[in-house]
């Protein structure tokens, strides 16, 4: 048997390959934590240096974890919003490697679709929205 040599194999060019550069890496957590404002947010530093971040409400939560969530098997980012009576809450999790410029449009996203809630309005018979 015998293997040809001077065909050549699978060739293509770095044109042909369409090189991209893709966000990797945690990158700065400031791109995200600066999109809360202590106006409408709590800011907690625990003794591990993670960031707790919930909205006045209390139904949004953000927890970024530089060293991994105690517990997890690798949690970074946890992004979290409380249900309702009617419709259930959702959460989302990315590992502390995630860049950080992509949790930020996430939050951004999150944030941007967010709205007052109507005024709770009290009547006799019932509390009504």
């Amino acid at each position: 048997m015998t293997i040809e040599t001077t065909t050549p194999g699978f060739r293509t060019t770095l044109a042909a390959l369409r090189l991209r550069e893709w966000p990797i890496g945690p990158g700065q957590a400031t791109r995200v934590l600066a999109q809360f404002d202590a106006e409408d947010y709590h800011f907690v530093v625990d003794d591990r240096a993670d960031v707790h971040v919930s909205s006045k409400d209390g139904r949004l939560y953000l927890g970024y974890f530089p060293e991994g969530r105690p517990g997890t098997d690798g949690e970074g980012w946890k992004i979290a919003v409380t249900g309702t009576a009617d419709v259930p809450g959702w959460a989302a999790s990315f590992e502390p490697e995630t860049p950080a410029e992509l949790i930020a449009a996430f939050v951004a996203a999150v944030i941007s679709t967010s709205r007052p809630a109507a005024p709770y309005r009290t009547t006799a018979a019932t509390m009504t929205r």
